[in-house]
């Protein structure tokens, strides 16, 4: 275990321990994708209400975590997956996410393999298209080329086989290789995520959420 992901797992250690400063560093490294995840469930309007919602229980139910930086993710993203659960149930459905496929048909795509597709995943268009496959594969892809989890932990996320988890993925990232046409300049790589928006109305910041995990503790 190297780099940001040996780093993560430090952070999360820390955090566990009181320490504010190393729970903001949790936020800002997994916040980005996670937020990415809630909106091909939820739509963009909400998301922001729902990733604060997960924050919130993340922070409160922390200190019975126990893993690495990959089991946080996944342990992240189920919060965020029954959050946004719950959210579609009091409203009816799945929403219907951005424009339609045009905006990214403008020519044939030259390949029938994925790799185009998760070069494109950076860029809010994508994200919003990978909103508009079928729900098994749009979950699928987010997970595992966005949250970056692998096979197993999206799988345990989902409620599902691991193989059933890579064929989903597979299949959708097939799928947005052919709307993006295999264009080069669609995308900048899968750590260029676009940047997000502030927090609004109900949505809390890492200092807000950091402040209510410090009162969550002393209540406990």
């Amino acid at each position: 275990m190297l780099g940001d992901d040996a780093e993560l797992t430090a952070a999360v250690r820390a955090a566990q321990d009181g320490d504010e400063t190393a729970f903001r560093t949790v936020y800002r490294a997994v916040q980005p994708r996670l937020l990415g995840y809630v909106r091909t469930l939820v739509g963009d309007p909400d998301a922001e209400d729902v990733a604060s919602e997960a924050w919130l229980q993340i922070a409160r139910d922390l200190e019975r975590f126990d893993g690495d930086a990959d089991r946080f993710r996944g342990w992240a993203a189920r919060i965020a997956r029954n959050r946004a659960l719950d959210h579609i149930r009091m409203r009816g459905r799945r929403p219907v996410i951005g424009g339609d496929e045009t905006e990214l048909t403008g020519r044939p795509a030259e390949s029938d393999t994925a790799g185009e597709a998760m070069e494109a995943l950076a860029t809010g268009s994508t994200l919003s298209l990978i909103a508009r496959l079928p729900q098994d594969q749009a979950e699928a892809v987010v997970l595992r080329v966005v949250m970056g989890l692998d096979a197993k932990s999206a799988a345990e996320t989902l409620g599902k086989r691991p193989g059933a988890v890579r064929t989903a993925a597979h299949r959708g990232l097939k799928r947005l290789a052919e709307l993006l046409g295999g264009d080069p300049e669609s995308g900048g790589g899968l750590d260029a995520l676009p940047p997000q928006r502030e927090p609004h109305g109900r949505a809390v910041t890492s200092a807000s959420v950091t402040h209510t995990r410090a009162r969550t503790q002393k209540d406990m």
